[in-house]
């Protein structure tokens, strides 16, 4: 299955380094456009100026590790297309282009569910998609968990638990599963 992840559920961190984890472990292909990889390294800069230079740094990672993710479409595709919020149109040229099953995004609004349907796709924020991965493969799941949560341990001046740090990256129901 591939997946395109929007801007916004790449950064925040916790988030990305779940679903990432997860397509690591080959549930799913991750799909994403150098434009929505630039949106989140824009959105980085609330973290001070080093931030939008952290996140270059690890959208580098990203192209070594995920080479084929990538994906580019002609300007007649974005031309074609419709959605309440123009400025989101990329992210669906891009699940074309990419040959997506679904989008994953916070941004339900924004992705209606019989224009996804039209070109092929379906929609899911990461809190749906990541828990029915659980139930899916608990194991597999639960251990990129106790990855995330260790990187979170190391890189912080805090001993998050598991829950919290989930409920805190918007991931309420797999924080839930995995309590």
């Amino acid at each position: 299955m591939k997946v395109l992840l929007d801007a916004c559920v790449i950064y925040p961190t916790v988030m990305r380094e779940m679903l990432l984890g997860v397509a690591g472990q080959g549930v799913f292909t991750p799909l994403w456009s150098a434009r929505i990889l630039k949106e989140w390294a824009r959105a980085a800069r609330k973290l001070g100026p080093e931030g939008e230079a952290q996140a270059r740094g690890e959208i580098a990672l990203l192209g070594i590790d995920w080479p084929g993710a990538e994906v580019t479409w002609p300007p007649s595709l974005e031309a074609r297309l419709w959605l309440p919020d123009p400025a989101d149109v990329h992210v669906l040229a891009a699940a074309i282009a990419g040959s997506a099953d679904m989008i994953c995004t916070l941004n339900a609004k924004d992705f209606p569910r019989q224009i996804l349907a039209e070109e092929g796709l379906s929609r899911l924020d990461p809190d749906g998609f990541l828990h029915g991965a659980w139930q899916a493969q608990p194991a597999l799941v639960a251990h990129v968990a106790e990855e995330v949560l260790a990187k979170a341990r190391s890189l912080s001046t805090q001993d998050w638990q598991m829950r919290p740090l989930l409920k805190k990256a918007r991931l309420p129901r797999l924080a839930k599963a995995l309590a």
